[in-house]
């Protein structure tokens, strides 16, 4: 495989994620035993070099701090052959590596791949496709209903900090919307923007992290921490409550503006997504799958800034925090 480094273009715009057209090159290790393994992801960052410079100097600028948008989305990046959409977010797909390996490279530059053992068994690169029985449930296999903006595992003591969608196959109905804490704040009055920075909102447990078990409120948590000129961002709109009615009253004020004020990506194949957990919420559009194997098939990477913090919690690179108790 080469790599022909086009004309880049840095496109900034007022609510809207910085685009890079690119295209990269990754070398797929030729006895890898899994696309998570400590040796893969060795690998992957041995292989930043081989990405044009313009892709690497954009990354490195996005993981020191990343801009008022909150997401940075790279055009045209390596994905291999892409066979028909899975089932499931876990049946067997027999295709190449090359977009695992796209996905753990750039990975590598913003910090530690890590997985999470209820997402998908803890996979590194974890498949995002549609199923029949996830379709109406706020989960990454829905598709007939609208994907509420939320902060990944908000709920999670060890939440990444960066979240990539790489897209192998797209869909022009599915859009991922993107809402910036940098861009909404403006948007609050002070009385709900002061109220934010208290801990006075609580964070229940998405259910697929309980095993079963019986889950509950987290603590109470401020959902904007830091320098309040450029703050960072808990929220989720479907499992976060205030304590009072004041709180719930800046909370409903921060899910209206951020429901009124976002920008919608629609992604295509060799589209690479690369989001701000801390800045940016995250959502979806409703869309129609056929289930025929043509449908919207995008892949996942959670990176955090080092292994050290989960070190009591992580099995390798997979965190297994446990949560509730059991039913």
């Amino acid at each position: 495989m080469h790599t022909t480094e086009s004309s880049a273009t840095l496109l900034l715009r007022h609510s809207c994620p910085r685009q890079l057209d690119a295209t990269g090159l990754v070398s797929v290790p030729p006895c890898a035993p899994s696309a998570g393994s400590d040796a893969w992801v060795d690998h992957a960052a041995r292989s930043l070099p081989r990405l044009p410079s313009v892709v690497r100097d954009a990354l490195a600028e996005f993981a020191a701090e990343s801009d008022r948008s909150g997401a940075l989305l790279l055009r045209g990046m390596p994905v291999g052959h892409v066979p028909a959409t899975p089932s499931s977010p876990t049946a067997s797909t027999g295709k190449d590596l090359v977009s695992e390996t796209t996905l753990l490279t750039v990975a590598r530059a913003l910090g530690e791949p890590v997985g999470y053992l209820p997402e998908h068994g803890g996979d590194i690169v974890q498949n995002l496709v549609p199923t029949q029985g996830g379709a109406n449930r706020q989960t990454s296999t829905s598709s007939a209903v609208t994907l509420m903006f939320h902060t990944e595992a908000a709920f999670h003591p060890h939440r990444p900090r960066f979240l990539l969608l790489l897209c192998l196959r797209g869909d022009p109905a599915a859009s991922t919307t993107l809402s910036s804490i940098r861009e909404v704040g403006p948007l609050l009055d002070r009385r709900h923007w002061e109220a934010l920075f208290e801990p006075r909102f609580r964070t229940a447990v998405d259910e697929s992290y309980l095993d079963g078990g019986v889950g509950g409120l987290g603590l109470p948590a401020p959902v904007l921490s830091g320098d309040p000129e450029r703050p960072t961002m808990v929220f989720d709109a479907d499992l976060m409550q205030g304590t009072d009615p004041a709180a719930d009253a800046a909370l409903h004020a921060l899910a209206a503006a951020t429901a009124g004020h976002h920008t919608s990506v629609t992604l295509e194949r060799g589209d690479l997504l690369i989001i701000d957990n801390q800045v940016a919420v995250h959502g979806r559009s409703p869309f129609a799958p056929r289930f025929d194997g043509t449908d919207r098939w995008l892949q996942r990477a959670f990176v955090v800034p080092d292994l050290a913090a989960s070190a009591t919690e992580r099995q390798g690179r997979v965190i297994v925090t446990q949560f509730g108790q059991a039913a």
